[in-house]
Order: C-alpha cells, then structure tokens, then sequence
C-alpha cells in the first residue's frame, strides 16, 4: 500500500511514496545531490555527509537527505507541502565544509591513480568543493591491506565511506571486511589481514567512489578516455549478465557490469571480470590441417577443402559448444542437416525435453527470486554456477525467504534447510504437505547436476511436479550459455549426444571443449582457443571469441540478448557464422544467405520469439510425465568455478584463483 506524500523541492512540488528517503525524492525531481557513502542496492550508512540539504521549518543545520524519509519531514504552518532546498547558502557551505574535511588526509596521488578520470572524489572536488585547504599539518599515512589478486589497495585514500564493508557482508554473504579504530585512527581492514574468499569481490572496485580498491590486473595500462566502449553480454554463465567491455587497440583491457534489473542488477563475477587476459593466450589466429599425424599450418582454402573433401558422402555430426551464438549453432544445423547428419547441443549430456521450452526453460523469471518466500535448490550449487544470481537468492533471504535444498551441501552464504542429497530426498518433498507454502509465492530451481544422470527427465518431471503442487514457478538453472539459444533452434538429436555421434564418420566440433571425442572418427573443429578440441582435430578453423562477434544469446530463462563485437579476432580468424558459411559452398550445399542480417531473418523466420530481443515471451511445453527415479547422489555440476571454459583455462589470473581456491579446501599439514 503506497503512501504517497506532496514535497516541494528548490520550488518544484511533487508527489512521492513517503518510504522514499529525500535523496531518492530528490531524484525523481531530477536533481543530483551528491553522495559517496549512499548506494542504492546497500544499506543506508550515513556517514560522509556530503549528501546534506536544508529542510525549511526543521533543525537549523543541514540534513543527511539518504537517511531521512520524506513521511518524516513536518508540513508547512498553513498545511503547505514540506520544503527541500538542494542548493542554499547553507547547503552550499556545508558541502564545501565536508568536502575540504574529505581532503584533508587524502593524498594527492590522482596522476598516479587508476581512478583517474572516472573519481566520484574528483568530480565533487571539483563541483562542490573549496579552491585550498586550511590543514597544513602531514597528512595520515595508512597500510595497504592485501585483498588477493584481483583487488589492489592504497588505504591511505580511503575515506571510509564502508561500501566493500556493506557490498561483502550484505551482498557477497563474506564477514572478512570492516573498521576498525575511532576518529583519525579509524580504518578499512580486513580480519586477520585475510584475503578475500568470494567469487564476487571485484564488485568492490566499481563501488569505491575513490582509489582506495583499484583493478590489479588492470594496473596502470590504460586510462578511461582511451577506451573504446562496447556494452555486450557474458557469456562465462547461463545467466547473461550485461556488461561493458573496453578495449584499446585491438585488446579487451576491462570489463565492467551494466545495469540491468531484471538480470544481474549491476554485479558480475570475478570470472566475468577478470576472464579477459584468456582472450590474448592461447589463441587460434589461423587455420590448422593434421598432414602425416602432425598439424600443420594452412591457407583457408586448402582448410576449407579438407574439411568439405571429409565431409562429402560420409555420415556427419555437429556438436555446439557452450560459448557459440545462436546464429553459428543455426548455422552449423542447416548445414550438418542438409547432409543428413544430426546436431547436438547438450554435450554434458543433460536430459532436457526437445521441444518443450517450459521444460528447458523453466517457467519463472530471474526476477522471481526477489518476491519469493520461498526457494527449493534441486541438484545445484548457485554460488558456483551463477554467482550473481545466488546474490538474488541471498537477498531474497535476508527478506524472509526460506531456501530448502536436496543435493550437496555446501556454503551458499544464506542458511537453507539440507533435505538430503539423492532422489530419495526429492522424492520425500513430493509426498509432504505444502499448505504453508502454497499461499506464498514461491521459486524451485533445478540445476544441470541433477539433470546429467540417465534419469535427469525424471528428476525435472519431479521438480515440475513440485512446482505444481506448492504453486512454484521452476527455474532451469544452465551453466552454459549458449544452451537455451540452441534448444530453441532445435540443435537436437533423439537419444542425446551418443545417438548423434553413433556411427558418424566426420564429427564438426563447434566449440565444445569439455567433450572426449573417440578414435576413429575425423575432427573439425572451429574456435577460438587451443583447448581440449583443437588437440583432438584434424582440420582446426579459428573463429572469434565471444567479444569479437556480434551474436544472440537466450540467457537461462530464455530471455534473448545481443552481444556486441568490440574488437576483432586475432589473426585469420573468422566470425562463426561465416567460416560455415564459406564452407558450405565448398561441401555444395550452400547456406541461403551472405550476411548476419540475412542470417538473423532465415532464424526469425524459424524461431519468432528470438526477435523479441531482452524480453521473456510466455514458455509453452505440457509438463513431462512422472518417470521413476534412480537412487543415485546429486552431483555439483562444476567443479571448478574458475576452470569452466576455453577461455578461462587460458587465463593465467583463472589459474592462479583456482589455485588459491583449491589450497583453501585442502587442510594444511601440522608442520606447517
């Protein structure tokens, strides 16, 4: 129930919810107030003061307006709306007074500075602020603390606006951060100088409105106005979070989270953040063709030509990778198609229903979590296989929600209640009574760990009917995020990746690394990096990585979104779409089409709602019927975070995370 309150603001009145604190008021009269401590996803601090106004008629000082609601402001004598002033004389000099106290122990270290040019301390200085300072006295000096190998301190220009200490204890469910200390001695540390253990640190940076927490592997390469930026999609989960990668020259030097409520807020992974040192190693830059046991370097014709001479007349198969567009799977079906042979997708074997998106896709939204009282985990690890989403189920936590779940127990950094770990456990929730729950809106999600045994469409028939019974909406939670893209076109095969591989002679591997190919058959295979695949090849085509192509991905709840090309791929290599393209020619089967754009009409044609680009369109399919389930364990479907594709095995950062993760689980020896 809303309670809409009137609000003159510097002459203008408006009419707002009266939850709203002032700061938020003000925004929607369209004036900035400025701020350091205030965010709008953490909670309220109220502790740097720079966002103060003047309210007319109320104490004669300055207000902090983020921590006062507008229902607390008095009206006028006459019944008048409550006045705001942003901009008076007192205001003016109370941010100036604020700002120089900011100043006065903070370094002039901005040449220097990674924040340089994008410093929220820089531009209110320079807004708000005083032309000199009256403290003549050495400024305090302050230990850097040491975060791992993602964050890099200069404590000494910290000015304690506690947002790494809010983001990680509310948001990252870590309790490593905090201050300590009182007045000149107060500051930002972290408990027992240790490193921090979250797959979401690297939010931090983009939170620190000064250049206390920078980027370390970003350190001192580029500043922001030399970057070319592209806002594209991740591709590192099924989650499809937005982001913004930057590139200089032809090198991704950053990426950064965009905003999108109804996805991934404004948080990434550290895998989404820091992945981009593997798209320089490791790369394919030109074709390859086995001669005598041996690969050996190649034009593009003669790789073409091999490809198509192997292909000709035998029994062919394609298997889509986990980082490939919609338009190369599209692509690389109507071609392995034309030629009689099948395509697959699911290379993880996952037991998803063909042709029932209500099954592979669930029913729910992302955005579903945030008003459920309650959420059922089934057979998945979220804090491993979507980091930004197990932050949605915690915040749905921290507002009352209660999470149950039946597979491995692990730390999801919210409390949930262990049902058990194998299908016996699942089938217990099937027989107990959920009055309780049915009144409440409610979210089960089903992991591709439960759906990876022989009996993974019996364990989504139960998750269904569990849904159905406590009125719950089911989230298929992937893990590869070209999975939903390719179901939706029908990269499918009866009988699941064995059926289309059986008997065939030439296997065309777009992508897919995780897959142990048997001798015998002949190789293709097109991507980016020299992973598992390209070893086992006999013909290699380099294509471009995920930030060198413009292509369509159906995130995990099957809503679709463009990534964007922000630079181009290394060397010889070609978009995915038109290395199939060009081969088809050469096999004689020509594909109907010459450019993405005529591509993405054919696949239209095909597939309607994947023009409908960032919406979730209504997911059809009858439920599946109720099959036996085995007895077997829940198994997690990653097991290493940090390792999970071409790209981030490249990554020597990756590497040395996975590293650090794998020497925490394991004990440590009396001796040392």
């Amino acid at each position: 129930m809303s309670d809409l309150r009137k609000i003159n603001i510097d002459g203008t009145e408006i009419e707002v919810d009266g939850a709203m604190t002032l700061i938020q008021a003000c925004e929607e009269a369209g004036i900035e107030i400025p701020r350091f401590c205030y965010h709008e996803r953490l909670s309220i601090a109220g502790n740097c003061r720079m966002c103060l106004v003047e309210v007319v008629g109320g104490p004669p000082k300055p207000a902090a307006s983020c921590a006062m609601q507008v229902r607390d402001l008095r009206p006028g004598p006459e019944g008048q709306a409550p006045q705001v002033k942003t901009n008076s004389p007192m205001v003016k000099k109370a941010r100036e007074g604020v700002m120089e106290f900011m100043l006065i122990n903070h370094p002039l270290d901005c040449p220097i500075c990674d924040q340089g040019g994008e410093c929220d301390l820089q531009d209110q200085a320079m807004a708000y602020g005083l032309s000199g300072s009256r403290f003549k006295e050495p400024k305090r000096a302050v230990d850097d603390l040491d975060l791992g190998p993602l964050v890099d301190t200069t404590m000494t220009r910290c000015i304690s606006c506690t947002r790494c200490v809010r983001f990680t204890t509310e948001v990252a469910g870590i309790t490593q951060m905090g201050q300590t200390g009182r007045g000149e001695d107060a500051e930002i540390t972290s408990y027992l100088n240790q490193t921090l253990q979250s797959n979401l640190q690297g939010n931090i940076i983009d939170l620190c409105p000064v250049g206390a927490l920078t980027s370390k592997p970003y350190a001192f390469t580029a500043r922001p106005w030399e970057l070319t930026k592209t806002e594209t999609i991740d591709v590192m989960d099924a989650l499809g979070s937005n982001i913004r990668v930057d590139t200089k020259g032809r090198e991704v030097m950053r990426i950064l989270p965009r905003n999108h409520d109804a996805v991934n807020e404004e948080w990434i992974s550290d895998k989404t953040r820091f992945v981009w040192d593997g798209l320089r190693r490791q790369r394919l830059d030109r074709p390859y063709v086995r001669v005598d046991g041996k690969l050996k370097p190649a034009t593009w014709p003669e790789a073409l030509s091999a490809a198509a001479n192997a292909m000709k007349g035998k029994k062919v198969a394609g298997l889509i990778g986990d980082l490939a567009p919609v338009e190369a799977a599209f692509a690389l079906k109507q071609l392995i198609e034309g030629l009689g042979g099948n395509v697959e997708c699911r290379t993880d074997n996952a037991r998803l229903p063909i042709g029932n998106r209500a099954g592979y896709a669930g029913t729910a939204t992302i955005e579903d979590i945030d008003n459920a009282k309650f959420i059922q985990l089934i057979g998945t690890n979220p804090r491993d296989e979507a980091p930004v989403l197990n932050a949605r189920i915690r915040k749905a936590w921290l507002n009352g929600a209660q999470v149950g779940l039946v597979g491995q127990p692990a730390d999801l950094t919210y409390d949930y209640a262990h049902v058990g770990t194998d299908r016996a456990a699942l089938s217990s929730l099937l027989d107990k009574d959920h009055g309780a729950i049915k009144d409440a809106p409610s979210v089960v999600i089903v992991g591709q760990g439960a759906l990876r045994e022989a009996d993974g469409l019996a364990v989504l028939a139960a998750a269904q009917k569990l849904a159905a019974d406590t009125d719950s909406k089911l989230l298929v939670l992937h893990t590869a995020a070209s999975r939903v893209g390719a179901m939706d076109i029908g990269a499918v095969t009866e009988g699941g990746m064995a059926s289309a591989i059986d008997g065939a002679e030439v296997i065309y591997n777009l992508g897919a690394d995780e897959v142990e190919i048997d001798p015998g058959a002949f190789v293709i295979y097109q991507g980016s990096h020299g992973d598992r695949g390209a070893h086992r090849a006999d013909v290699i085509l380099p294509g471009a990585a995920y930030t060198e192509e413009n292509g369509l991905f159906v995130n995990t709840e099957g809503r679709p979104q463009l990534a964007m090309r922000a630079g181009f791929a290394p060397g010889e290599a070609k978009e995915n779409w038109a290395i199939l393209r060009a081969l088809s020619a050469e096999v004689g089967k020509q594909l109907p089409y010459d450019s993405l754009a005529q591509l993405r009409q054919v696949l239209v044609a095909a597939v309607p709602h994947l023009a409908k680009i960032d919406r979730v369109t209504a997911k059809e399919g009858a439920p599946l019927a109720q099959d036996t389930l085995g007895t077997a364990d829940f198994l997690p479907a990653i097991r290493d975070f940090y390792l999970t594709n071409p790209i981030a095995r490249a990554s020597q950062l990756m590497a040395e995370l996975s590293a650090g993760a794998k020497a925490r689980t394991t004990g440590k020896l009396a001796a040392e």
